[in-house]
């Protein structure tokens, strides 16, 4: 192989490696389709620990009880299922679709973030129901570690999408879960109670 001419191999040096971009894919979650039971509660209870398939093999679990959610997003830490138990204090559920926020360079795609949207009972009016958007970390393969990043009320907030994705996009790779403090934002409607229950 002959060698390039010094100007272009110092042209070639100088190429920069492809930019990241970020980018949003959008799955749906359905539990009659693509989601499996691996627990359930015995008669007369009423937890149900779920998998559900997510984005190119990255897996959704859902574990429920009480009329509560508690949700992880990708490849969960080994040992003893749930990990951490994370959920708001009044009753609710998540909605059917989940917008993953994906870091890509070139041909390689790598899921860092979840944006789902969460429906809470209200506290003062158990009939009314607040939407609040929560944005968690991805368990990685190589890094098996997922928690609740941000909250942001979606309840009368016309940005609250816009706020979600930068909240998504500047924190959730590094975000230590357990250590650092959740971003929370409200408005006109409050914020939720929410808590994480370690194991």
């Amino acid at each position: 192989m002959r060698p390039l001419p010094l100007f272009a191999a110092l042209a070639f040096a100088a190429t920069p490696a492809a930019a990241e971009t970020i980018v949003s894919a959008y799955t749906d979650l359905d539990e009659g389709r693509d989601c499996t039971v691996y627990e359930r509660a015995e008669e007369g209870g009423d937890f149900a620990n779920i998998v559900c398939n997510g984005y190119r093999g990255y897996p959704v679990m859902i574990f429920a009880g009480d009329l509560r959610e508690s949700l992880f997003y990708g490849y969960p830490p080994e040992g003893d299922l749930p990990p951490a138990w994370e959920s708001f204090g009044s009753f609710n559920s998540t909605g059917p679709k989940i917008e993953w926020r994906i870091a890509r360079n070139g041909d390689i795609e790598i899921p860092f973030a979840t944006i789902h949207r969460w429906f809470v009972s209200s506290v003062e009016d158990p009939d009314k129901q607040i939407e609040v958007l929560a944005i968690a970390k991805i368990g990685q393969v190589s890094a098996r570690e997922g928690c609740t990043v941000g909250l942001v009320v979606a309840s009368g907030n016309a940005k609250a999408n816009e706020t979600a994705r930068r909240i998504a996009d500047e924190n959730a790779r590094d975000f230590a879960c357990g250590v650092d403090k959740r971003f929370e934002i409200a408005g006109k409607v409050p914020l939720p109670d929410f808590y994480r229950q370690e194991r």
